[in-house]
């Protein structure tokens, strides 16, 4: 069984509103694009992959060659500057399609996290490790993996996210000259294709930095608050009114967790499967005010389960926002394109590539 069904079957089973979401899919509401059904039908290879075996080849020959000059040690060691085994391998696409692929076998694996599946936290890393982008000062976006250091791997809106962290870290350490910048953005989309999503154009040339890069806390959204703050922090990335409610889908996956953000709860009844149900239910559910002694947040009145955050609410009660959102929630297809490309945008930005971004690669979903 694939891992886009087998998630969206635990998700139904799992929930208590599971006949509430039976019941939509059976009434056709729950849209599943002709992307998502691929992906239902497609299955996870389980064997480990044959990456390794290749890399220690090369390894012993790189390793055997440096040694000589004493530069083996300074590679292995000094991962935080662009002189890395990246440049010295010079990998091709095949090779980062092992990467995915890598990244894949782990997420149809390892579903002992949240719903069963890691693929939600990984988005969000991506997500987060991106969205730093100052375009005023050039500062911070997802080249240089900052993350990895305090003070940012502390502020607010990043905890949780070593799960993700550790989550990737064989993955690095079976494939060392990738960059961490390259890693945990690939892996965002290798997370979005597996769980049902948009196929996302993605492409190398990332570097690490050290901690002296770290971005200021304060630069990503806070969900206790409105649009003019929503607008705040995606203006300042260069984004406009349609990418803001387009990269807010993201909430189709995952869910809050009150050790984390205060908040608590999943926005839709498929959090490990990638839909426009997030943006239907916005539109389609009636959302009251929770009472509870957390922060304000807000549920559906239908089955009490389901949570909303103000920037989400936010979505639907501003003006420039809202038609955008009944767009998504009527057309899961234009939902997905339109999240593809700010995703696409959102993950590049600040980032020294070379060449016009026709060198985009696409990688294939696990088979």
């Amino acid at each position: 069984m694939s891992l886009f069904r087998r998630t969206a079957s635990r998700a139904a089973q799992a929930s208590p509103a599971r006949a509430h979401y039976v019941r939509g899919c059976r009434q056709g509401k729950l849209t599943v694009t002709p992307c998502a059904k691929h992906a239902a039908r497609r299955g996870f290879a389980t064997t480990p992959s044959s990456a390794s075996a290749a890399y220690s080849r090369w390894a012993f020959l790189l390793g055997a060659g440096l040694a000589v000059s004493g530069a083996a040690t300074f590679l292995y060691t000094k991962q935080e500057t662009p002189t890395s085994l990246e440049a010295v391998h010079a990998p091709s696409q095949e090779d980062y399609q092992k990467v995915y692929n890598e990244v894949a076998r782990l997420l149809a694996e390892m579903d002992e996290y949240d719903d069963g599946s890691y693929g939600p936290v990984v988005l969000r890393l991506s997500w987060h490790a991106s969205g730093t982008y100052d375009k005023n000062t050039g500062t911070g976006g997802s080249n240089g993996a900052t993350m990895r250091f305090a003070p940012e791997s502390n502020h607010g809106a990043n905890l949780g996210l070593v799960n993700a962290r550790d989550f990737l870290e064989p993955v690095k350490k079976m494939f060392p000259w990738i960059s961490y910048s390259d890693l945990w953005t690939l892996a965002g989309v290798t997370a979005v294709q597996e769980l049902g999503g948009p196929t996302v154009p993605w492409r190398p040339g990332r570097h690490d930095a050290d901690s002296k890069a770290c971005t200021p806390d304060g630069r990503l959204p806070n969900a206790a608050k409105g649009p003019s703050h929503l607008r705040d922090i995606f203006y300042r990335m260069g984004f406009d009114d349609r990418e803001i409610v387009a990269l807010s889908g993201a909430h189709a996956l995952g869910r809050a967790h009150t050790d984390r953000t205060g908040y608590e709860g999943p926005w839709d009844f498929s959090p490990t499967v990638f839909t426009n149900e997030f943006f239907r239910l916005l539109v389609e559910e009636d959302w009251l005010q929770r009472e509870w002694e957390g922060p304000l947040q807000y549920t559906d009145k239908t089955t009490k389960t389901l949570m909303m955050l103000p920037t989400d609410m936010a979505l639907v009660e501003d003006a420039g926002f809202r038609p955008h959102v009944e767009r998504y929630a009527k057309d899961s297809d234009v939902f997905f394109q339109e999240f593809a490309d700010a995703y696409v945008k959102l993950l590049e930005l600040g980032v020294p590539f070379k060449g016009d971004g026709s060198e985009r690669w696409v990688f294939e979903r696990s088979d």
